[in-house]
């Protein structure tokens, strides 16, 4: 019996290794990932780079850079003629600043309101809860032009022409905000937390800035991103309600490199690269943090 049993053992261990290399193996460390999706990857980045790179082409060299056949690809020396030309044109520096302080000041108080708002609509029960919601949800199917001519009145009744706040203002809440805070409030906010909480005697504002807003940081840091790229790219709303030079933001300051009848094409380039860069430096530093918070959103569910 013994020597049945020794000779069993061995195949009993050996069956399971040769099960396992029998299996295919896996490619890469990813799990799968092969050299087919970094091609892919490298492509979609070339390709997402080069508009940035060729208005550095064209800033650098002028208009040649377009006009010529084949086009020129590769840079010149006159980029920092154009630049200074740039800031000598219109008031750039003072443009960057009003665009920085108006999207930081959107972006971190729309991200909190808008996380506020997200919590009543997922966590507090009210009268008409689900119709303010639904309410809120078909504003975002009204387009944005519509809304101009009434908020202009209504800034203008207060006072607010040619002033930053005409811009800060209108812009603290979105319905994308909203239901985005809304969405991650439901799914990531235990119930069982809140009212526990409640029954300790912890209130609305504390069950929100204690307990509801820590958890969903992470999707309200990348909804204050998104903001901060919506107005840092905005030019209609500000174009209308801004008027002195010292106030305008970059985008408006654009437009100014684009006034007469013949366009500097390499003087307005100059101005969208040096634009586009702040942008970049951003997404730099939290872009990692970004994607973080959009993936904590999405298993989190």
């Amino acid at each position: 019996m013994s020597d049945v049993i020794d000779q069993a053992v061995p195949q009993a261990v050996a069956a399971p290794v040769a099960t396992r290399s029998a299996l295919p193996r896996r490619r890469g460390k990813g799990g799968g990932v092969g050299w087919r999706v970094y091609v892919l990857l490298g492509i979609a980045v070339l390709v997402s780079v080069f508009p940035l790179y060729y208005m550095l082409v064209v800033a650098s060299v002028g208009a040649t850079a377009v006009t010529s056949i084949p086009p020129r690809l590769y840079p010149g020396g006159n980029f920092f003629t154009v630049a200074a030309k740039v800031f000598e044109t219109v008031p750039f520096v003072a443009s960057l600043i009003n665009s920085a302080f108006v999207s930081l000041s959107v972006a971190v108080l729309s991200a909190i309101l808008c996380a506020m708002a997200g919590f009543a609509f997922a966590k507090l029960h009210f009268p008409g809860r689900n119709l303010l919601f639904l309410i809120v949800l078909l504003t975002m199917t009204v387009p944005a032009q519509l809304s101009v001519i009434p908020q202009y009145l209504i800034v203008s009744g207060l006072g607010w022409v040619d002033t930053l706040q005409a811009i800060i203002v209108p812009g603290l809440a979105s319905a994308f905000g909203i239901f985005w805070m809304r969405q991650h409030m439901a799914t990531t906010v235990s119930d069982e937390l809140i009212q526990a909480a409640r029954i300790d005697g912890a209130n609305s504002w504390q069950l929100f800035w204690g307990i509801a807003f820590p958890v969903v940081r992470p999707a309200a840091f990348v909804l204050g991103l998104i903001t901060f790229t919506s107005v840092w790219n905005d030019f209609m709303w500000p174009f209308i309600v801004l008027k002195s030079p010292e106030l305008f933001t970059v985008q408006i300051a654009l437009k100014q490199l684009q006034a007469n009848r013949s366009i500097d094409v390499a003087l307005a380039m100059g101005g969208s690269f040096m634009a586009t860069l702040p942008l970049l430096i951003v997404f730099f530093f939290v872009g990692r943090r970004m994607v973080s918070g959009i993936m904590d959103g999405a298993f989190k569910g």
